[in-house]
């Protein structure tokens, strides 16, 4: 199910206050400024600065942190 644009328009990235973009049909939500991807599971939006994926690492496939 897609996030509802009323929504999305309210989010933003934690650390900046950028607004964020979806990416890969809305799996994650890309902050352009921070380089980040907060990822999208079972159609909530983790917005954690620990859950973001760097978004080259979310290019190369990477959806999660791995420690």
């Amino acid at each position: 199910m897609p996030l509802p644009p009323d929504l999305l328009s309210l989010l933003v990235c934690p650390a900046c206050r950028n607004a964020l973009r979806p990416v890969d049909d809305e799996a994650g939500l890309a902050c352009g400024s921070c380089a980040v991807v907060f990822p999208v599971d079972q159609d909530i939006p983790l917005l954690l600065l620990e859950e973001a994926v760097p978004l080259t690492d979310w290019e190369n496939g990477a959806r999660r942190i791995t420690s």
